[in-house]
């Protein structure tokens, strides 16, 4: 839980994308960052807070469910994303605070138990295992 991660609201991501391709410089390279580091195991403890707050349940009533595993040979202590140059030259930054963006993220999940529940059927796995397995 301690590898770091730099985290965007996808609708900022999203719109860093399209001010790129509109008034980007043609053949440049923009990295989209969100400035905002978290270690993977402080990022769940904010998602659990905001479920349990969503849910009616008592903070931090759900932190019981985190389970550690040993981290896979080779993982990367941290992805960092330098997105000076988007910022600078085309005046862009993220506009959600972070636990505002996880908010959103997580009353959508709640508001859309259907999707939540297909993608995670058996049938929705078993398509992708035999789409992208061996490829």
């Amino acid at each position: 839980g301690e590898n770091v991660r730099d985290w965007l609201y996808v609708e900022d991501h999203a719109r860093a994308i399209d001010l790129i391709f509109h008034e980007g410089k043609i053949g440049d390279t923009y990295n989209i960052g969100g400035f905002n580091e978290w270690a993977n195991i402080d990022l769940i403890k904010v998602i659990i807070k905001v479920v349990d707050k969503q849910l009616g349940r008592q903070e931090g009533a759900s932190e019981n469910l985190i389970t550690y595993v040993t981290d896979r040979a080779g993982h990367d202590l941290r992805y960092a994303i330098d997105a000076t140059k988007i910022k600078n030259e085309l005046n862009w930054e993220p506009s959600l605070q972070f636990e505002e963006g996880i908010e959103k993220t997580v009353s959508w999940f709640l508001d859309n138990q259907e999707w939540l529940d297909n993608v995670t059927s058996g049938d929705y796995q078993r398509y992708y295992e035999d789409m992208y397995t061996d490829r």
